[in-house]
């Protein structure tokens, strides 16, 4: 009886020890996520300011642009070409930002299936912990009878 009621309390003790690992794990899970969340707002900040400064830059030039026209400098070619340098960056930044939100979303997934596969594991470890604990069990009974086997034929 007494193995019993102690073997009760370890499998409570050890269900909480699962559930306190599985909070944790839950925990460490959100905060990862919630820093993921973090660094996208963060970049999706960083490029369109980047794209709002890229897009202020071409009006300021193509102001500059006007002027120039007006004034018939000699410059005016070299204003065009760094026009066109700012107007490919500034695509060039649209579409980095795409593929920023798309790798972004790539590794959330990712992150998820590691999650699942990574909690499967747990499961299966401690069910193989229960089996092991399981045999050992049954094995340690079929020692002792058959020890009191042999002690009663001697």
């Amino acid at each position: 009886m007494a193995n019993l009621a102690s073997s009760g309390r370890r499998s409570t003790d050890n269900n909480d020890d699962e559930h306190d690992a599985s909070k944790t794990a839950i925990a460490a899970y959100q905060a990862r996520e919630e820093e993921i969340e973090r660094r996208k707002m963060e970049v999706r900040e960083r490029v369109e300011s980047q794209l709002n400064r890229a897009e202020e830059e071409t009006r300021r030039l193509a102001q500059v642009w006007e002027e120039l026209e007006v004034l018939t400098d000699p410059m005016r070619k070299e204003v065009a070409i760094v026009r066109k340098k700012i107007d490919l960056a500034n695509r060039d930044l649209k579409s980095l930002g795409n593929i920023c939100q798309k790798k972004e979303k790539e590794y959330k997934e990712a992150m998820e299936v590691f999650q699942e596969k990574n909690n499967e594991k747990a499961q299966l470890t401690t069910t193989l912990v229960e089996l092991v604990n399981q045999s050992e069990k049954l094995r340690m009974r079929k020692l002792e009878e058959l020890s009191k086997i042999v002690n009663s034929n001697t």
